[in-house]
Parts: structure tokens; C-alpha cells; sequence
């Protein structure tokens, strides 16, 4: 999806754990290992946008880990998934990201053909030992891998 604006957008990262593996996708421009994500769009809540984009990125249909939530609707509110960890980093020249990260598991470690224009070309589940032995992680992706796997391997 194109830029929202000129300056800065949002979006959303998902660290999708599977058994005791999490899926990393490495991105196709900038040529790192990633959670999945992408652009938060006009008509989307956060939790919206980080559902699509895994469905449309990996073809994974997931549930958002929701432990941080209180409360799920109360009148008219309807309270949101917030995110374990925000970021704002820098793309190109003067544009940033501001990147919400979510936790989440799937019911299957099937990736499968996603659509076309946001089929990542690589893409790979993780265990803890491979996480921590990857010389190629950022630390911050390395971190928030190793967390969901803590958070979120026992319950699938």
C-alpha cells in the first residue's frame, strides 16, 4: 500500500508463533528478517490491519494474543488488542514508520500463496535456538521474537 503521508505512517508488526516457532518473513526491499506487517489503512483499526496483513503477506488466518485486555466492549466502546512494543524508525530521507507489534499464534505452519503483490519471497519459522543464533536478526526483531516465543509457544 502506498504512503498515507509524507512524513510519517503507521503499521503494524505480527510475530506469529506456531508450537514453539515464530514466523519471520524477510523483506523483499529492504532485505531484512521481519515479523509481518504492513501500512494501517484509513478504514482499519490496528488489530484489523495486523489480521490482514499476516492473511495477506502468508496466507495465515490468526488470533491476536489479547491477554493485555481487560475488558472486550463496554456501550459503544470496544476496547482494542494493544500492542506488546511500538517503535518509530526511519525508511527513506524524511519519511518514518511509528510500528505497533503485536503477538499472535496460528492453528498451522502451512504457509500458503498469499496475494500476489504482498507474497513475501522468503519466508521461515524460527525456533528459539535459530532466533538467538542468527547473525543476521536486528536486535530489536531478535528481542521481539524471543519474547512472543516466551509468551505464546505453550498455548498451541
Amino acid at each position: 500500500m502506498p504512503h498515507i503521508h509524507d512524513k510519517i505512517d503507521f503499521t503494524v508488526e505480527v510475530f506469529v508463533v506456531f508450537r514453539n516457532k515464530v514466523l519471520l518473513r524477510k523483506h523483499d526491499k529492504y532485505k531484512k528478517w521481519l515479523g509481518v506487517g504492513g501500512h494501517i489503512e484509513l478504514d482499519e483499526d490496528p488489530n484489523e490491519a495486523a489480521i490482514r496483513e499476516v492473511k495477506e503477506e502468508v496466507g495465515l488466518d490468526v488470533k491476536l494474543d489479547d491477554s493485555l485486555v481487560e475488558t472486550k466492549q463496554e456501550n459503544e466502546t470496544r476496547e482494542l488488542i494493544p500492542p506488546y512494543f511500538l517503535n518509530r524508525h526511519k525508511i527513506s530521507g524524511s519519511h518514518e514508520h511509528n510500528a505497533l507489534v503485536y503477538f499472535a499464534t496460528s492453528n498451522a505452519d502451512k504457509i500458503s500463496e498469499a496475494i500476489e503483490e504482498e507474497k513475501s519471497e522468503e519466508c521461515k519459522w524460527f525456533t528459539k535456538e535459530e532466533i538467538i543464533a542468527n547473525k543476521e536478526l536486528a536486535s530489536n526483531i531478535r528481542f521481539y521474537a524471543l519474547k512472543a516465543l516466551g509468551k505464546l509457544s505453550s498455548l498451541n
